[in-house]
């Protein structure tokens, strides 16, 4: 397993954190928000791709997400023990839920304003293309496309065999590390490097979440911003970041000695085909999804012990959300918390950051907190673990990811025997 996220950039410096029910979340600093509604996010801080990867050779141009995802990539291979000789390298591929990079702001706005014509209401086209040569760079321009972490991640791996990205929103990296098992399952590879990597954290990001009145506008207390269940939510924070994890075949981890961490029991993919922006306000389609990753994984109810929430901190997320958990395990459901009140929302990239959280509450038998709900919502009304962290038998954790446009993903990971 490895991540870059918003409160570290190793597994063991977050962890804690994330127990002691610390946040990432502060005053965003990437760009001036000062005329947005929104003046908070959840970034990275302190990053140097260098200190990652080395050599940086056909990475140096490398974009905010796609360094992310380097970083965790490597990370994650090397908690894995893999050596790139011993491997069968046309049978290790990989799996991204990534996200687009960030637009050259200054330069596309720029050109756009100059070579706007005010008395005809249109472009000049001509004019347009001459400022974005002049302006935009190449390979930034190029590193904009969600393709781009999965080439580079296949550069650094040198893996060479299936290779797919998916962007359902914020469903992306479940989704892929879900689909990643799959191909596992069917024989198509060995090794599966999955996971995903995702920046927002720019004006177009900002403008369009905060058009859409999904951020919370509490600026003056960042830290307590991001609130998932409480009656006080008001939108979530965005956050940028990545995670991966590489996933085996039993019998290759077997058979080369690796330390197991976690199985993948279940997983299961649903679509609300209701509207592009909302869930269905009955949650069928995140019913149904967690339903499915049960029966894959040939569970009941009763066998989850935890359940790591999307919990974004919507009024609409967490009240579907809660009335899909308590639709398929009953209101006795098991304990259910959110990372994303501490961590923000890393769009593409939260279900991976979540699943590795998943493993580490199996690995140490602890539950993280739900930060920041002090006043309980009455349509809101299960065991949350509120606050503070919880120790606890974790043996079978589902994680869920529900997307804009309906996308929904749920996958239960359990402790290897």
């Amino acid at each position: 397993m490895g991540w870059i996220t918003p409160m570290g950039h190793s597994i063991e410096s977050v962890w804690p954190r994330l127990l002691a029910g610390e946040s990432g979340i502060a005053r965003t600093s990437l760009f001036d928000a000062g005329t947005f509604p929104t003046k908070i996010s959840a970034e990275v801080k302190n990053f140097r791709i260098e200190e990652h990867v080395n050599p940086i050779g056909p990475h140096s141009g490398a974009g905010r997400n796609t360094q992310f995802a380097l970083a965790a990539c490597e990370q994650a291979w090397k908690d894995a023990g893999l050596i790139k000789d011993k491997l069968d390298l046309d049978r290790v591929g990989i799996y991204l839920g990534s996200g687009e990079g960030s637009l050259d702001f200054d330069a596309f706005t720029t050109a756009n304003l100059s070579a706007w014509k005010p008395d005809l209401s249109s472009l000049d086209m001509v004019k347009w293309g001459q400022l974005a040569m002049e302006l935009m760079n190449v390979t930034r321009e190029v590193e904009q496309e969600p393709n781009m972490p999965l080439s580079h991640l296949a550069l650094l791996s040198g893996a060479r065999g299936p290779a797919l990205n998916c962007l359902t929103a914020c469903a992306a990296s479940t989704q892929a590390i879900g689909e990643a098992t799959e191909i596992l399952r069917r024989g198509d590879a060995d090794v599966m490097i999955g996971g995903g990597a995702h920046s927002m954290i720019h004006p177009f990001g900002v403008t369009g979440f905060n058009r859409l009145t999904a951020l919370s506008t509490a600026n003056d207390n960042p830290p307590a911003a991001s609130r998932p269940f409480d009656a006080q939510r008001a939108g979530f924070v965005l956050g940028e970041g990545a995670g991966m994890v590489i996933l085996e075949t039993l019998e290759h981890a077997q058979a080369r000695g690796a330390r197991i961490i976690a199985e993948v029991a279940g997983y299961g993919s649903t679509a609300d085909a209701y509207r592009i922006t909302d869930q269905d306000p009955n949650g069928m389609g995140a019913v149904v999804a967690m339903q499915e990753a049960l029966a894959d994984a040939n569970l009941s109810p009763a066998n989850i012990d935890y359940i790591n929430a999307h919990g974004t901190g919507t009024r609409e997320n967490d009240g579907n959300e809660t009335t899909a958990i308590k639709h398929v395990f009953g209101s006795a459901a098991c304990p259910v918390s959110s990372i994303k009140s501490m961590m923000g929302h890393l769009i593409a990239a939260a279900g991976a950051v979540e699943l590795i959280c998943c493993a580490l509450a199996i690995r140490d038998n602890v539950l993280p907190p739900t930060t920041n709900l002090h006043n309980p919502d009455p349509e809101c009304d299960l065991d949350y673990v509120p606050n503070t962290a919880r120790k606890a038998q974790v043996d079978v954790v589902l994680s869920n990811s529900f997307g804009f446009g309906g996308q929904n993903d749920s996958i239960i990971i359990k402790r290897f025997k």
